[in-house]
């Protein structure tokens, strides 16, 4: 079943549709470039994960095919990183995803970057529509994300007025997403022996929501914290001639 979004007025105006695509339908997967890509989203989904942001019926998925036909012609966009709020069926695995017919359209799309030109700007209206065209004009997603993970820059993209305009972050470097109810922003370090710049996320309150690997290390210096003063407290108790193994 096609549910139709607009009808031609003229043989120039595009016709979108939103269409399952034929079981039979080869969905050229768009090749990761480098390594730091998939780190990339990946850190991005896990803070997320272990902050408890992600609930059952969220889409959230890296190099991922979104789906619109234009002019009957299937077309697909694989974004590095994208959030979907809600989707009609939940699902275990999910090869493409179409907005309308199959739930939310995207609230956030991300691309990250590489050391090729990789169409993120392109605003080309032929078939088939470039990266930045689709998004804004097709699918229509709110808010579009441009970063250079090895400059560190972040071009924050919302749609106003069905047009793109870029938008300055806080005076903490961040910028606010009313959808999730948390800000993002860059941040510079290690994770996964890859130095440089990242993408974060920070609570309403501005907490930054933390990898695991971070967990693990905050729990390691509160425990160290711990010992260290049970260790005072010995230390002061045995000054005063008090044995703390037989306190009454």
């Amino acid at each position: 079943m096609a549910t139709q979004l607009t009808k031609a007025k003229s043989s120039t105006e595009l016709v979108i549709s939103w269409e399952a695509l034929p079981a039979d339908f080869y969905l050229e997967d768009e090749p990761v470039e480098n390594t730091g890509q998939p780190l990339l989203a990946g850190a991005l989904r896990e803070s997320l994960e272990i902050s408890g942001f992600i609930q059952p019926q969220m889409l959230i998925a890296s190099n991922f095919g979104l789906c619109a036909t234009i002019n009957g012609q299937f077309v697909a966009k694989a974004p590095d990183w994208v959030y979907v709020r809600s989707v009609n069926q939940v699902l275990a695995e999910r090869k493409n995803y179409t907005p309308n017919l199959e739930g939310d359209i995207p609230a956030i799309v991300m691309e990250f970057i590489s050391e090729t030109e990789g169409g993120e700007y392109s605003f080309k209206r032929t078939y088939p529509p470039g990266k930045w065209f689709f998004y804004e004009q097709i699918l229509q997603v709110p808010i579009y994300l441009i970063f250079d993970p090895n400059g560190g820059l972040l071009e924050f993209y919302q749609l106003e007025n069905s047009r793109y305009e870029l938008k300055q972050p806080d005076e903490n470097g961040r910028h606010w997403i009313d959808s999730m109810g948390l800000f993002l922003g860059t941040w510079q370090g290690i994770k996964e022996a890859r130095t440089g710049y990242w993408l974060r996320w920070w609570d309403e309150a501005g907490n930054l929501l933390l990898w695991a690997v971070e967990q693990i290390e905050q729990e390691r210096q509160r425990a160290e914290q711990e010992r260290q003063q049970k260790e005072r407290l010995i230390a002061y108790l045995q000054s005063q001639g008090i044995d703390p193994n037989n306190l009454p």
